[in-house]
């Protein structure tokens, strides 16, 4: 499932959540609450700039009856010309202004709004992380967030010009004459009709476009990470005919969309614009003063306020396109937030030793029916060395997920150092219990700064201490080019797949944990980055407790004690030697692997003498 179905489906699930639970939308305007102290300032200074520049205009109307008296004062014109020319500047410096408090507003309410985010997402449940996908929750925390970034900067300063500027532009033009007011305002109602037409179902319309932008999203992301197999399997063709069905959908969609709303979205524009009002001004204001029943001044200010107050409602058809985008962000941001954090004691209780207890724990996925673990006890005693094995899907890593709290128990529970992990606070359930997962991520960072990473407060001599006990030292200051300030890359892609893990391993032992937990860590390295490696977990475990999770049960054979799981309970329990001479499950595991470290790919020719060139052995 691609991540645009993914948030799709999880919205929907979220809805119908709330619908049963009555929990109260998030607005627009709640959500921009942090910074309605620059949102507001920016409105205000808009509403001042519209007033300067009504006042400006307004005062052509004496400037005009001033130029045309026979007793003209020169310096009365040039006193209301400078006056004018004042309040133009101070409109064109508060416009400005509006725009630059607006735009620190949006950026502040970003860093609040991706902080907050991030602090969340680093509480919810893993399984939501997992089921949401990066995808997915890119788009709420990034594009989401620039949305609403978008509606804070460019929109809030033009409210004060599109709904204060005809209410104060009507009052003062029917101040000065109601007849031309209505005259200046009759192309208002044409052009309304045009932009009712332009939004008709714009709401429907605008999601199947969003759609399809999104399937097209997917299929490049498709399309440039899985090249490898494109160019393998289909030589590009099959994934390029997904790209084009994509692109032909997002542009029916367009075309669709267009259809319905160019004619109408094109008479408001041009109605709106100052061109028509113009005319109209003139066709009605000309033969009014012909006649002697509209003054020449009169006439000149209709011709400047009508087309100000017409343009003034134009953009009322930009606003609406960024009040549906940021109302839409909004909605899907209110789902992020409304996923309930793992609960977190504010005191919790410290353990007591590195000891790990399952009891009774019963543990399902969510939106799964079956059981991932079914009543499972055990006890690892402090600075034991256990092996879970078994089958793909027995439970294995969810058992070593629920130690260090990356979900909650369905039932039972976890303790950690006789403490269940639920009494314990994020920080002191960290301390304890280090994690080293199958497959290493890194940071688009220095080697420095990756080892680093759980001790930021760790000294060089402790970041190189921990490398060489990882056995990776040397290959840091003989082989990178800046040594230890050498940058990794995107997710260490500069280091080989066994390099990097031996640089996790390097942030296991800086930490100092008393509980390592070993998921796989050996999966995909290579025999010489493997022994290597396994140096490096020897230094690590040593007077630790080490829960390891292996399929290569060399690994395992000389742990203290082994549970073997099957179908999320655990089936058989001892040593090595035990569990073989039991001749169980794990004796049947043991005897597939050994058979399987003689494996061969071997051919019958047809011609005994190409044998020697056939025979392939590991």
């Amino acid at each position: 499932m691609n991540d645009s179905e993914t948030l799709r489906r999880f919205e929907k699930t979220e809805r119908v959540n709330d619908a049963q639970t009555g929990a109260a939308d998030l607005t627009l305007w709640r959500i921009t609450s942090p910074v309605n102290r620059e949102i507001y300032t920016g409105m205000a200074v808009s509403f001042v700039s519209l007033v300067a520049w009504l006042a400006a205009t307004v005062l052509f109307v004496p400037i005009t009856y001033e130029l045309m008296s026979g007793s003209r004062s020169t310096s009365r014109i040039w006193t209301l010309f400078g006056i004018s020319v004042t309040l133009v500047a101070l409109a064109f410096v508060c416009r400005v202004l509006s725009f630059r408090i607006s735009h620190l507003g949006a950026f502040r309410l970003e860093q609040i709004l991706r902080t907050e985010m991030a602090s969340h997402l680093a509480k919810v449940p893993l399984g939501y992380v997992v089921s949401a996908g990066s995808g997915a929750l890119k788009k709420v925390i990034f594009d989401d967030v620039r949305a609403l970034h978008g509606f804070v900067a460019d929109s809030t300063p033009l409210f004060a010009k599109t709904f204060a500027a005809p209410v104060l532009g009507t009052v003062v033009m029917l101040a000065i004459d109601w007849r031309m007011t209505f005259a200046a305002l009759s192309v208002f109602p044409i052009a309304l009709i045009g932009l009712l037409f332009a939004f008709r179902d714009y709401g429907e319309a605008r999601e199947r476009v969003d759609a399809a932008n999104e399937r097209i999203s997917v299929v490049i992301n498709e399309y440039v990470q899985g090249m490898s197999v494109v160019r393998a399997f289909d030589d590009g063709s099959g994934s390029f005919d997904r790209y084009r069905s994509a692109l032909d959908e997002s542009t029916d969609a367009l075309r669709e969309w267009t259809s319905k709303t160019q004619t109408g979205a094109f008479v408001a524009r041009t109605l709106f614009a100052a061109l028509p009002s113009v005319l109209v001004v003139l066709l009605f204001g000309l033969p009014m003063h012909q006649s002697g029943s509209l003054e020449l001044p009169v006439l000149v200010a209709f011709l400047l306020l009508g087309p100000t107050v017409n343009a003034s409602i134009e953009p009322i058809i930009w606003l609406q396109h960024h009040l549906i985008s940021a109302d839409a962000a909004v909605k899907r941001i209110g789902l992020f937030r409304r996923v309930k954090p793992i609960p977190e004691v504010e005191a919790g209780s410290a353990p007591r030793d590195g000891s790990v207890e399952f009891r009774n724990v019963t543990f399902r996925y969510d939106g799964r029916n079956d059981e991932a673990l079914s009543d499972v006890s055990f006890r690892l005693p402090e600075g034991t060395v256990t092996a879970l094995v078994g089958p793909s899907g027995a439970g294995k890593s969810t058992v070593a997920q629920l130690i260090p709290r990356f979900w909650d128990v369905t039932s039972g529970s976890v303790l950690v150092g006789g403490v269940d992990v639920r009494d314990m606070t994020a920080d002191q359930l960290m301390s304890t219990v280090g994690y080293v997962f199958q497959s290493p991520f890194l940071l688009n960072d220095t080697i420095r700064a990756n080892i680093r990473l759980g001790r930021p407060d760790a000294t060089d001599a402790d970041v190189e201490a921990a490398a060489r006990a990882a056995h990776i030292h040397d290959f840091i200051v003989n082989h990178l080019p800046n040594g230890y300030d050498s940058v990794v890359g995107e997710r260490g892609t500069t280091l080989s797949g066994g390099q990097r893990q031996r640089v996790t391993i390097a942030r296991a032992i800086l930490q100092d944990h008393p509980i390592i937990v070993l998921d796989e860590a050996t999966a995909f390295a290579d025999p010489d980055n493997e022994a290597r490696i396994h140096r490096a977990l020897a230094e690590l475990a040593v007077n630790k407790t080490v829960i390891l999770i292996a399929h290569r049960l060399s690994t395992v054979r000389d742990a203290d004690q082994i549970f073997v799981l099957d179908q999320g309970r655990v089936s058989e329990q001892g040593t090595h030697d035990q569990l073989v001479a039991d001749c169980g499950g794990y004796a049947r595991l043991w005897a597939h692997f050994t058979d399987a470290q003689e494996w061969g790919l071997r051919s019958s020719p047809s011609d005994p003498a190409e044998v020697e060139h056939t025979e392939v052995y590991r």
